[in-house]
């Protein structure tokens, strides 16, 4: 039995190695949600009956309060992740009845696949603004600004952010090379390099930034963004990636935004839009971006040919 205990234990490790923890934290997210509804409305959750998932599925698309429906993308993940638990546990997925699928269909032709409001990227502009009214005096303050620089500079997504220990980080005589172990579509561990060049204005230059943070914390080991407190001390444990989203929206309120604008995807999201704006190539973008093809660039894209040759100027209005 012990044997058995053991092997059963080395597949759950490996399964849940399969997956990046961004999905597995969606994954207990969405089941949590849904075993919390089913007790709600007096359904069994595990094994779930298909009736039960359409239903819920349907109240995702059409809340019976004022609260606002989810998004197509989200209620597809949520059906995703009940299917995940039930094969985990052994039972059959319900989501692979035809009742489910109907269900899903119609949702789909309900709500549309559109994706609702996207969060704003962080433009240069902006990286500028808060940049000048940091306060290089405050520790706190010269970690939030090398964050925010080399977060930016690398679109790196906030989890291989804050994930960044100082042996990935390599000085170079054009800059730096960032060393990328792992990521979202990198799941076997291959890595990457992002390169990162001296900026042209020393008081944005994300390699400035990043070795004055780091001098000034006395890191030369182990993770490069860690907590500070108001005293001043530094945690020897990483941020978290929500750390970022935080640091991002406070800034971005600072400077005059609307902080709900503003998400931890929002560095991300900034370099490749303004990099188009500059003329930066797709592949080049999605080179540093680890977007295994230039589809999912898309939304960046447009975004960024917004207002670069308007019909109505034709007009004469």
């Amino acid at each position: 039995m012990e044997r058995l205990a053991e092997l059963e234990a080395k597949v759950a490790a490996n399964v849940r190695a399969s997956r990046a923890e961004s999905t597995l934290e969606a994954y207990a997210s969405d089941w949590a949600d849904f075993t919390t509804w089913c007790k709600t409305i007096g359904l069994t959750p595990l094994p779930a009956a298909p009736g039960t998932v359409a239903a819920y599925l349907a109240d995702m698309a059409d809340p019976p309060d004022d609260r606002e429906p989810l998004a197509h993308a989200t209620i597809v993940r949520r059906k995703a992740s009940i299917g995940e638990a039930h094969k985990l546990a052994g039972h059959p997925n319900p989501c692979a009845d035809e009742l489910v699928k109907l269900a899903s269909k119609g949702i789909r032709r309900q709500i549309g696949v559109a994706p609702q409001h996207r969060k704003a990227g962080v433009s240069t502009a902006d990286m500028r603004a808060i940049v000048v009214g940091l306060d290089t005096e405050r520790l706190i303050d010269v970690r939030d600004k090398a964050l925010l620089l080399v977060g930016y500079a690398t679109a790196l997504r906030r989890t291989s952010l804050v994930g960044l220990d100082v042996g990935d980080i390599e000085d170079h005589p054009q800059g730096m090379l960032v060393h990328l172990r792992r990521s979202k579509t990198d799941q076997e561990g291959a890595g990457a390099r992002i390169e990162v060049e001296y900026g042209t204005n020393p008081e944005t230059c994300p390699v400035r930034a990043y070795r004055t943070w780091t001098k000034a914390a006395g890191i030369v080991e182990g993770p490069v963004f860690r907590a500070v407190n108001r005293g001043g001390n530094i945690s020897p444990n990483r941020l978290s990636g929500k750390a970022v989203a935080l640091i991002i929206k406070k800034h971005a309120a600072r400077i005059g935004k609307d902080p709900a604008d503003f998400a931890g995807h929002s560095l991300r999201r900034g370099f490749a839009t303004e990099a188009a704006r500059q003329g930066a190539s797709e592949r080049t973008i999605a080179h540093t971006t680890q977007h295994t093809s230039t589809k999912g660039l898309s939304p960046y894209i447009e975004d960024a040919e917004v207002f670069t040759d308007p019909p109505s100027r034709y007009l004469g209005l």
